[in-house]
């Protein structure tokens, strides 16, 4: 069957690939690598076309010459929240040449019903399909012409009524999937100012045991069963990387949380090791899960550059109301014992906890600053649908958007969406920009940066990240203009 896998664009530079989509702070661009995971698996007995509309900017005009050319049989299109209008439009588009058309993503995953009525008033029909969840066997059994009926995960139309097929259980064996099809995209495609450039992600994991109230992934996507690697399969995957990409600087492990399991990481950093490979690397991290110091030391030897924590909040009732599941302190000892083995730490933190206060959000702030960290981000909580988060905000009418495109603002940036009795929409997102002014623009901050530049690229790197900042502050306190189109 010939397949299309679309990430169709929004808005330029509107980042669809991210946990959280939206044209962030930053411009950063993210690599799909889950969608390109299930275009690898695809790839074994399809003809199989992948287009990064979101990363190239590209026009839909452009995206129609591509589908009139190519002719797909099936289009699977990713969708996300603020996106979904959007996204369905080129499903339409698809369904004008004949396609059969799917989507995928946590979007349509969490609220099937709602978007096959959104699909069928923008256009009746032009969605035929959701694969909800984990979709890459959802989709290798619809490519292979299964009946509709007996594919797992799978929510369709029969007779004019939506069915919903019984879920279909995570994949087990984890090391079975083939590396993502990254033959499709070229690395110079995506940027991170907090990556190496340029850079290509690697996910060793999927599912997380986190009961975090706010994770869309864990929730509507991967489930909470970690599902690991082989440590061998992981590094044998990083030397594929390497030869397909020899000018990447960095591998950045995109598992939600890859030190959920210090054997895991010890075991990965010795076959590193064991191979000689001379590679650069950056990881997500929670705080809780690394207790030998020796292990920082073994990943600091084995090429870890930066690790990202998910500090959060910075007091203890905020952290417990999202079931974050760790502590204040933990967070403080991770931090010291990273830089302590010469390992960059970059901090990620909220404002807008359940019944959190502008004193309790100032702590988080406090905390941030107070920390050795290197790098940082403030954003909004995002209540996503169908995470536990979304279902307390909507029961208690804290939800400011009345339509799934007000989930970003004006400027298809990630502001927060919640309005609480004790902190208002508007005074939630002055704390954010005052958390990244206050960490940011402090002249010791400042002339660390400049100290640490490395080479060239570094440097490019780092004035990239500034300007793109300063141009984020710029734009706040301008008068807002006309909306940004889809493209």
């Amino acid at each position: 069957m010939k397949v299309l896998m679309l990430n169709p664009a929004y808005v330029k530079d509107f980042c669809k690939s991210a946990r959280w989509a939206t044209r962030s702070r930053g411009r950063v661009q993210r690599h799909p690598e889950h969608m390109l995971t299930a275009t690898a698996v695809l790839e074994r007995e399809n003809e199989v076309k992948f287009v990064d509309g979101a990363a190239l900017n590209m026009p839909k005009a452009h995206v129609e010459k591509i589908i009139s050319k190519f002719r797909p049989e099936l289009t699977v299109i990713h969708t996300t929240t603020p996106s979904i209008y959007n996204d369905i439009s080129y499903a339409k588009l698809a369904k004008d040449y004949g396609s059969k058309t799917v989507l995928v993503g946590a979007h349509a995953s969490a609220v099937p019903d709602n978007t096959f009525q959104i699909a069928n008033r923008i256009s009746k029909g032009c969605v035929d399909m959701i694969a909800r969840g984990e979709e890459d066997y959802t989709l290798r059994d619809i490519a292979s012409g299964i009946s509709v009926r007996n594919i797992l995960g799978l929510s369709y139309y029969e007779k004019g009524k939506i069915k919903h097929n019984h879920a279909r259980p995570p994949i087990l064996n984890f090391n079975e999937l083939p590396f993502p099809a990254w033959h499709h995209i070229k690395p110079e495609w995506y940027f991170n100012g907090g990556n190496l450039y340029p850079f290509i992600t690697l996910i060793s994991a999927r599912g997380c045991f986190g009961r975090c109230t706010f994770c869309r992934e864990t929730q509507v996507t991967f489930g909470r069963k970690l599902r690991l690697k082989h440590p061998r399969v992981v590094v044998a995957e990083i030397e594929y990387d390497l030869n397909l990409f020899p000018q990447i600087k960095e591998i950045m492990v995109e598992t939600d949380t890859f030190t959920a399991s210090e054997a895991h990481v010890r075991a990965i950093c010795k076959e590193i090791l064991r191979n000689k490979l001379d590679v650069t690397w950056s990881a997500n991290a929670r705080v809780d899960t690394i207790r030998n110091f020796d292990t920082f030391r073994l990943m600091k030897k084995a090429g870890c550059r930066m690790l990202l924590i998910g500090a959060e909040f910075g007091t203890q009732i905020a952290l417990d109301a999202v079931k974050k599941d760790i502590t204040l302190k933990q967070i403080r000892d991770f931090t010291i014992n990273a830089k302590k083995a010469g390992i960059k730490v970059h901090g990620c933190f909220m404002i807008g906890a359940p019944n959190e206060t502008k004193e309790q959000a100032l702590a988080t702030i406090r905390l941030a600053k107070s920390l050795p960290l290197d790098t940082i981000q403030f954003s909004g909580v995002v209540a996503y649908p169908g995470t536990e988060f979304y279902n307390w905000a909507k029961k208690k009418d804290y939800i400011v958007p009345k339509d799934w495109t007000e989930w970003v603002d004006d400027n298809y940036e990630q502001g927060t969406i919640l309005n609480y009795p004790q902190l208002s929409t508007a005074e939630m997102n002055r704390l954010i920009d005052k958390g990244l002014k206050d960490f940011y623009l402090r002249p010791g901050k400042i002339l660390y940066h400049l100290l640490t530049v490395q080479d060239f690229a570094d440097l490019k790197r780092k004035a990239g990240g500034f300007f793109r900042f300063a141009d984020y502050l710029k734009r706040k306190q301008a008068k807002k203009g006309e909306k940004d189109k889809p493209l």
